[in-house]
């Protein structure tokens, strides 16, 4: 047998953060399993009046590659997507990928981002669908849109010290390895700035980073959970992380 061959499959995780999806998620879960057909599907669903999560928990007991966690006494998106990345971290995933359960991220830029974690060298850890290199839009934007969240990524670049361009957006791939050095309890995020947030935590223990350009567009079906105060709460978030890191509150772990 040769080396390619004895080469074991990685395991991997996508990752679904779910509020009022019951319209797309059916056909997401479709879309997945002809772009991944390895891959497992966690889906977090924050106890959905439309039926979402209960949805999820009937086709889990059809199919062995969906997992549902329902949560009923916890609300937010940052909560939701560290209960996945726990998740991947305790079944032993390889690499978990986060996207939007409303056809925002394009399903077929999914290879690409776990062809580039897998293949990178020097190894990458995190590998973003990003929406602000080359190759990258926001086709339906309006321009007030536009300009917000080209702002928002300007500042935690300020802020935080981040060098990539797309830190606000959730299409990303981790290496679940460099997971595991995360302490989660220190997070403050518990809305869209746990995106820039992770990717601050993230910088300070050493990890690596790479971006693939994506075209973003509208969803689907149902409605944007993110408006002008999740911007602003945002920049407050990464104000309160700048400042901790200018006061050498929060440090790059020596390697």
């Amino acid at each position: 047998m040769s080396e390619n061959q004895a080469k074991k499959a990685p395991k991997v995780l996508i990752a679904l953060a779910t509020y009022n999806e019951i319209d797309n998620l059916p056909k997401l879960l479709r879309s997945l399993r002809s772009q991944t057909p390895n891959a497992d599907v966690l889906v977090v669903d924050d106890n959905s009046p439309d039926g979402t999560g209960r949805w999820a928990e009937e086709e889990s007991r059809t199919d062995s590659r969906v997992h549902t966690v329902i949560r009923t006494n916890e609300r937010g998106l940052g909560s939701a997507v560290i209960r996945a990345l726990q998740y991947a971290i305790d079944n032993d995933y390889d690499y978990v990928v986060n996207m939007d359960a409303d056809f925002s991220h394009p399903i077929d830029a999914l290879p690409k981002l776990l062809e580039k974690v897998e293949e990178s060298t020097p190894k990458t850890d995190v590998v973003i669908g990003s929406r602000y290199i080359p190759g990258g839009a926001t086709p339906d934007w309006p321009l007030r849109r536009r300009i917000m969240s080209r702002c928002v990524n300007m500042f935690a670049r300020l802020t935080l010290g981040l060098k990539t361009k797309d830190n606000s957006g959730s299409y990303r791939c981790y290496r679940v390895e460099k997971l595991r050095e995360l302490d989660f309890d220190r997070f403050v995020s518990s809305g869209y700035s746990f995106f820039e947030e992770t990717l601050f935590r993230l910088k300070l223990v050493g990890a690596t980073f790479e971006e693939i350009p994506i075209i973003f567009v509208d969803r689907r079906h149902g409605k944007s959970k993110i408006n002008r105060k999740e911007a602003v709460r945002a920049i407050w978030i990464m104000s309160i992380l700048g400042l901790r890191r200018f006061c050498g509150l929060e440090r790059v772990k020596r390697q």
